[in-house]
């Protein structure tokens, strides 16, 4: 893969040329965060530049926090999403209701347009990488593996962001993906107990793949729009059963424990 990627460079400005290249490599998010780089020698052979000329621009990279270098261990691209919001933040986040409504419908804005986009723009390798997507997330249904299934959904939805071939977007998905990878919204788990919606979500996923890969533009948009809908409408519903279950639970829990309780005798007032 990275023998594909880098490609000999211009020789007039070498070091400036090489960090181009690579900058431009991150920009289009063919390198993410934590992709580690070729060993100094293999991508100077690759540019084609020395190796004092490839160390000035990885210098250069570091400086400008895209890359990272661990000593004995090599050279990789920094954590370029970073920490959205700090931990206070995201825990506050994650202890109410209200930001996971707002979260899907700004996720809701995104994502179809992000599936029109994919489906006017979508290269044959971006269709065959969605299709390679969900025949995993397919299997991981069929064997009822929740947590491959998961991860094959997230997958899927960045696939799509970057088959829609704006940069700008792509990045801004990613870090909206981030959120939801460090688990801070728990409608993720309340859906995937449920067997049906687990069935219901994975017709919807092929419904948006299949639209995209026929360049459907309106019929991706609205299934990316419908996914998200239910998404919202399941997660509230299994909230609320949730919390019923909850108190349901406690009123039993009081009803054995005033059960078990010493009782007053009669005539007295405890």
């Amino acid at each position: 893969m990275q023998d594909e990627i880098f490609t000999s460079i211009d020789h007039r400005n070498t070091a400036d040329e090489a960090v181009r290249q690579i900058e431009l490599l991150l920009l289009d998010g063919v390198l993410s965060s934590g992709d580690r780089l070729p060993g100094e020698r293999e991508l100077s052979e690759r540019l084609e530049i020395s190796r004092p000329v490839l160390r000035e621009a990885l210098k250069t990279l570091e400086e400008r926090g895209l890359l990272v270098s661990r000593h004995g261990g090599g050279t990789y691209v920094a954590d370029l999403i970073g920490q959205i919001f700090s931990p206070a933040v995201s825990e506050l986040i994650a202890r109410h209701e209200r930001p996971t409504r707002d979260y899907l419908e700004y996720r809701r804005m995104l994502e179809g347009h992000a599936a029109e986009l994919a489906a006017k723009r979508a290269s044959e390798a971006d269709k065959a990488r969605l299709s390679a997507i969900l025949d995993g997330m397919e299997k991981a249904h069929a064997d009822g593996d929740f947590q491959a299934e998961a991860e094959r959904d997230i997958e899927l939805h960045h696939a799509i962001g970057e088959a829609a071939h704006n940069i700008i977007l792509m990045h801004t998905l990613r870090a909206c993906y981030r959120l939801l990878s460090l688990g801070i919204f728990h409608h993720r788990r309340l859906i995937f107990d449920q067997a049906a919606a687990r069935e219901k979500l994975f017709r919807q996923h092929r419904i948006l793949v299949d639209a995209i890969v026929s360049g459907d533009a309106s019929a991706a948009r609205k299934a990316a729009e419908e996914h998200i809908d239910y998404v919202a409408e399941t997660a509230s519903e299994a909230a609320r059963a949730h919390e019923r279950q909850r108190i349901a639970e406690m009123r039993n829990s009081q009803r054995a424990a005033a059960k078990a309780a010493p009782r007053p005798a009669k005539g007295k007032i405890a």
